[in-house]
């Protein structure tokens, strides 16, 4: 009787417990990395930290993009949903991360639209040259249906597009002089890795090098390569016009960048923390723009400073010209996008 007693009294004991654990009530659970799981909506639900890799350093047009959207997401969240930011490629290079996104490993990325085009065939357009005849017809074409059209089709690479960013245009600097597109010939020149680019410098006369972006400094000191291309504030943030001390403003390329996140991420959120994430990213479009075009002066004006000789091509015709073929091979694969781009001119 004595031990049915004890017995008795130690159930009452367990489930006192048991039903006190039940009624906690308020407690949220941090829930981080690529096995968060869905819940909640603006102040309510589980708490998410997540990681955004940019291959740029502190202060690049870039990361004050990628530093307003985690901002806003926070702010929009109630403070449930961090996103860190890694700049400087700290998580790794645009192609490694890309990788890791697609795996879920990290969550977010800003990547160039060149760098994915080896992930999403669609956005190998967008290192065909002179398709753009400037920044306000860029937009025009992104803002467009078409435009965010390739922002849903990465969903298929395992990726959701979330927004578009500036990058201006891209011209070639180099190692050797460069006062007109014959001094192309023959030259090492390192490009983004997809097969456009490389069909695109051999259409100039050059050695096509894919390399990685990190890789680019080291390689113009030690005559690896030549030349490279990227726009004014990359050339001047990256150091590459310390050892390229020549630059042709051609402008062959308006390659934008892209803010995504991992679809395996996606897919665990809540629609409404979905809804929170894509509207976050959209607002710091504007932000990023911004700081682009001011960052873009302030670069002109200092690589200009730093006595880089810079040669203004005022006729593109040839440049077209030489082009010409590339675009021409590609014109039956992209044929209803390049109508799209024409057609927001």
């Amino acid at each position: 009787m004595k031990k049915s007693k004890l017995t008795m009294a130690l159930l009452s004991v367990v489930m006192a417990g048991a039903l006190a654990a039940g009624c906690g009530g308020n407690t949220k659970e941090t829930i981080t990395g690529a096995d968060a799981s869905a819940g909640g909506s603006q102040t309510e639900g589980p708490k998410y930290t997540f990681r955004l890799a940019d291959a740029h350093p502190e202060g690049y047009p870039t990361v004050v993009g990628d530093q307003k959207f985690a901002e806003l997401v926070k702010e929009k969240s109630g403070g449930r949903i961090t996103i860190e930011v890694f700049p400087s490629a700290q998580l790794g290079e645009e192609k490694a991360v890309i990788e890791q996104v697609q795996l879920g490993a990290i969550e977010f990325t800003r990547v160039s639209t060149g760098a994915l085009g080896g992930f999403n065939k669609q956005y190998e357009v967008f290192s065909l040259p002179y398709i753009f005849e400037s920044d306000e017809h860029l937009w025009k074409f992104l803002e467009s249906d078409k435009g965010k059209a390739l922002l849903d089709s990465l969903e298929s690479s395992r990726m959701k597009g979330l927004a578009y960013y500036s990058s201006g245009a891209r011209s070639f600097y180099s190692t050797k002089p460069l006062g007109s597109i014959d001094d192309l010939k023959g030259q090492k020149i390192r490009v983004i890795q997809n097969k456009v680019n490389i069909d695109l410098m051999e259409a100039l006369g050059a050695n096509a090098t894919p390399m990685n972006y990190g890789e680019v400094f080291s390689a113009l000191q030690t005559g690896i390569i030549d030349a490279a291309e990227n726009n004014y504030p990359s050339y001047l943030t990256s150091n590459h016009y310390q050892h390229a001390k020549n630059l042709i403003l051609d402008q062959h390329q308006r390659v934008p960048e892209t803010l995504l996140i991992s679809k395996i991420t996606w897919d665990k959120l809540s629609e409404a923390d979905q809804k929170i994430i894509l509207e976050a990213a959209q607002e710091s479009v504007a932000v990023q723009r911004a700081e682009w075009d001011r960052f873009e002066k302030e670069s002109e004006e200092k690589i200009k400073a730093a006595g880089v000789t810079i040669t203004e091509v005022t006729d593109l015709k040839p440049w077209q010209e030489a082009v010409k073929p590339v675009i021409d091979k590609y014109r039956s694969e992209y044929g209803e996008i390049l109508d799209a781009i024409e057609q927001a001119k």
